[in-house]
């Protein structure tokens, strides 16, 4: 895996029904999967596992240590102010066979 997920930053989730939504990544557990929180009560997107393949990360990262619960994620966004951005989705293109 590239140095380019790392605890902290903003990623977009291209797979699955929270496709298009955005996240932190919280920890990382292996090469292939991270921890991602969105938190839940702000986008909707709950604490869990996710495989890096589905994830598109984004220039922007936000201060918390390793396993942050989501009260200090929460934090961390509110003081960069992102919550806005947070809460907006991206469109992702279906793929097409």
């Amino acid at each position: 895996m590239a140095k380019l997920i790392d605890i902290g930053r903003v990623v977009v989730i291209t797979r699955g029904r929270r496709a298009g939504k955005k996240a932190i990544v919280v920890d990382i557990i292996d090469e292939n999967f991270v921890l991602i929180t969105g938190p839940k009560e702000l986008n909707g997107v709950k604490r869990r596992r996710m495989n890096v393949d589905h994830l598109m990360p984004l220039s922007i990262k936000v201060e918390i240590p390793r396993g942050a619960s989501d009260e200090e994620v929460v934090n961390a966004i509110r003081e960069r102010e992102l919550e806005t951005l947070l809460k907006e989705e991206v469109r992702i293109p279906a793929h097409r066979l």
